[in-house]
């Protein structure tokens, strides 16, 4: 396979697109995480970049691992974060070189995704929430959708007094015959989490999100083996031993890595596959209308153990304004309650090129001096020894 010679960074505060180009000028194009793109994008040419030029672009997973086993001393979020935008840079690329959607290059095809309705939202009163939830899965075909519950990171505070309490019925009641989520984000101790999940059960919510600190797998198992309802997780963790645990443990009945923050496509298939031997299903996290979405999409479409839909976020340009003019056209239109993996080769992406355009640009290129006195130091044992 040709070697990577060139990788170009277009971001502003919150998205970071990353160019990758390889020596027969083959490109392909990715996005790191979102949020602190500035930060991921140093991040990306200081640690990433220097360990993936001169490299073959075909084993994506390997060179991963490689830049991992490089940059061992910073196993975190932020290199996750950088990592994810040459892992799906080289996943378009090789779409691309193939002619075919990611979907079929990882098992899988173009076709259909069933989402659910997802709010981000908790300043808002439960009885507007069930109408805003109600309206929406009338208008778009959502047979799912999830709402918020607790405060975020609570320790049992709820976003205000009694919203929780009053919002599981609203919201239920609203929604007959629509299948209800929740997302706690790990805004309960043990024992608020397991009468929350009581109440829960007993208004039909199917899925139980994040509901004790995310980090404590320990807490996590105490309320899914107190529970029928499914309590799921995943999203915040970046290290593949932490997923290892928690799948060996069922900890959490549903997985729920995010591609981005994880580090990529390539990493997620991994835990997927681990996910797949334990009789688990992946339903991963996909808050945002980034490439984190079609990406999430492209996975769905290709791995056996698929959970039943596509977090799908309802919240527009408003409230996020930042997504704004990412993409043209409208790749993620929804049509009775689903969206659509296309046949276009990659991601099936178009990045909008007025948004590049107003974009802060950096370009590191193979032969390059390194730029950190680290890279420099053991640029050429690794390159030799990795």
């Amino acid at each position: 396979m040709p070697r990577l010679t060139r990788l170009e960074t277009f971001h502003d505060e919150f998205v970071c697109f990353v160019r990758a180009t390889a020596e027969d000028g083959v490109t392909g194009w990715g996005q790191t995480s979102t949020y602190n793109a500035d930060i991921t994008a140093a991040v990306f040419h200081r640690q990433i970049a220097p360990w993936a030029l001169g490299q073959d672009c075909g084993d994506i997973a390997a060179l991963v691992q490689r830049i991992e086993r490089a940059e061992h001393k910073y196993p975190g979020s932020y290199r996750n974060r950088a990592m994810a935008g040459l892992d799906t840079a080289l996943w378009d690329m090789a779409g691309q070189r193939a002619g075919l959607p990611v979907a079929a290059l990882i098992g899988g095809s173009a076709g259909t995704v069933r989402a659910y309705a997802s709010s981000m939202r908790r300043d808002i009163a439960p009885e507007d929430e069930a109408e805003r939830l109600r309206r929406i899965c009338a208008e778009q075909g959502f047979t799912a959708a999830k709402f918020r519950i607790g405060a975020e990171m609570g320790e049992d505070r709820d976003q205000w007094p009694g919203r929780t309490e009053a919002i599981i019925p609203a919201v239920t009641a609203a929604l007959p015959g629509i299948e209800t989520l929740v997302d706690a984000n790990s805004g309960f101790s043990v024992p608020r989490a397991i009468a929350v999940g009581r109440m829960l059960q007993d208004h039909g919510v199917g899925h139980y999100e994040e509901p004790v600190l995310w980090w404590d797998l320990e807490a996590t198992r105490a309320v899914t083996e107190a529970l029928e309802i499914d309590v799921t997780g995943g999203e915040q963790d970046v290290d593949m031993a932490t997923f290892a645990r928690m799948i060996a443990s069922r900890a959490v009945d549903v997985v729920q890595p995010d591609v981005m923050y994880l580090g990529g496509l390539a990493k997620t298939l991994q835990v997927a596959r681990m996910a797949a031997e334990a009789g688990l299903p992946v339903t991963p996290h996909a808050a945002n209308l980034g490439l984190v979405t079609m990406a999430t999409m492209h996975l769905l479409r290709a791995i056996p153990n698929a959970g039943k839909y596509l977090e799908f976020s309802i919240e527009g340009d408003g409230y996020y304004p930042w997504q704004r003019d990412l993409f043209l056209g409208q790749p993620f239109a929804v049509e009775a309650g689903a969206l659509r993996v296309s046949e276009v080769p990659g991601w099936g992406l178009t990045i909008n090129p007025e948004w590049l355009e107003r974009a802060t640009y950096r370009a590191s290129d193979e032969g390059a001096a390194p730029d950190s006195a680290y890279a420099a130091l053991y640029h050429a044992t690794l390159n030799e020894g990795l």
